[in-house]
């Protein structure tokens, strides 16, 4: 007699509009609410769970092949996953690969995140682009009892991103050096061992490669925490600031951080933004920031650099942007984005301050945005020389 397989679903994604999609669970047991959005990477799934600035977020994965890489320590970009869950399509493969240390499945039951497989990511994909980001309840049950009714009443309470100051919960508890510098082959990662520019970079929810990447520009890197005032960055005698990406709402996170980085501003410092560092000092310059639709977020999103003409391949994740029609007079518009438009970097006219909403660490050009960095410390360089 053929022998028969309990086809249950043990996992259940619910839309706030009721919509209802079915699964097999892996990763941790439990329930989650939050924004679900859409990645068209095609590979670090890793890098993405840990992103501090997917706090909030469920991530579905529009590539079909998540988990053949395993995970390892190396490719953390903070010390736990942030992202609340993920999504894919297929139930995740085995690891086959000599860096991998542990399967995603037990990586993500371990550190508490729930994961669904067998999921029509193309439907769910475009739903989110015709719809706008949804808000989401998730359920992993091995059993397979599920309350609907409840779940969808979670995903409609959930509160939403808009006015949601995140970088709080994912910054660093106390400051901290770095030295770090970019993983190469054959040595792997290595140390900074002759800094030419002293840096603070103000974490809101910073990744490890971002500073590892100021290391390798030649910075000495003192990280320090979202709430840090002007007076507090000053105090460490810094040749420029870096501001780092983060999650939630830049105006709810700029309560606190811009008036700092007006203070900082006010000195003529250097200062670096990336993503939600971007939308906040495009806030503190007087221009205003704006809810995406469904967010940018993935490793194949061209961007052209308006002086050079120059096209990046680049990475993004925000579901915020700068509005360029309100950037004031001083503020020049240097990137934008070739998918629809939207602004992805600003540099003040008359003084070394400039940001971007792509993440030039995350490389997949692989080097087209290294640049940046280089063109941070160069600021410095000259600022010292005059």
């Amino acid at each position: 007699m053929a022998q028969k397989h309990d086809t249950r679903p043990t996992a259940c994604l619910a839309l706030a509009d009721g919509t209802i999609f079915y699964g097999k669970g892996f990763g941790a047991t439990g329930t989650t609410q939050a924004e679900l959005c859409f990645n068209t990477a095609m590979t670090g799934y890793q890098e993405i769970m840990t992103d501090p600035s997917y706090a909030g977020q469920v991530v579905t994965f529009t590539f079909p092949h998540v988990g053949n890489v395993g995970v390892n320590p190396e490719d953390d970009e903070t010390a736990e996953p942030v992202a609340e869950g993920m999504v894919v399509k297929w139930d995740p493969t085995e690891p086959s690969n000599w860096r991998s240390m542990e399967t995603l499945a037990n990586w993500l039951a371990s550190r508490g995140r729930i994961a669904i497989g067998g999921v029509d990511t193309r439907r769910l994909t475009r739903a989110i682009r015709q719809q706008g980001a949804p808000h989401v309840a998730m359920q992993h049950d091995p059993e397979g009892n599920f309350d609907i009714e409840a779940l969808v009443a979670k995903a409609r309470d959930f509160a939403g991103l808009e006015g949601m100051d995140l970088a709080k919960d994912v910054t660093c508890a106390q400051s901290y050096r770095w030295d770090e510098m970019r993983w190469a082959w054959p040595e792997g990662y290595t140390r900074q061992t002759a800094p030419k520019h002293k840096v603070v970079a103000v974490d809101f929810g910073a990744k490890r490669n971002i500073l590892r990447c100021l290391a390798s520009a030649g910075c000495d890197v003192t990280v320090l925490p979202a709430t840090a005032t002007a007076e507090e960055v000053l105090a460490h005698g810094p040749d420029g600031v870096f501001l780092s990406n983060g999650p939630g709402d830049p105006a709810a996170t700029g309560e606190y951080a811009v008036p700092m980085i007006k203070g900082v501003l006010d000195t003529g410092l250097p200062v670096f933004g990336i993503c939600l560092g971007h939308q906040m000092l495009a806030l503190a310059l007087g221009a205003k920031t704006v809810k995406m639709n469904h967010g940018h977020h993935g490793a194949n999103h061209p961007v052209k650099e308006h002086e050079t003409g120059k096209v990046e391949i680049t990475s993004m994740n925000h579901g915020f942007a700068v509005d360029s029609q309100t950037l004031p007079e001083g503020v020049v518009e240097t990137h934008v984005s070739l998918f629809d438009g939207s602004n992805c970097g600003i540099r003040m006219a008359d003084r070394p301050v400039f940001s971007v909403q792509h993440h030039p660490e995350a490389s997949p050009g692989p080097q087209d945005s290294f640049y940046l960095f280089e063109r941070f410390a160069a600021s410095m360089a000259e600022r010292e020389k005059a």
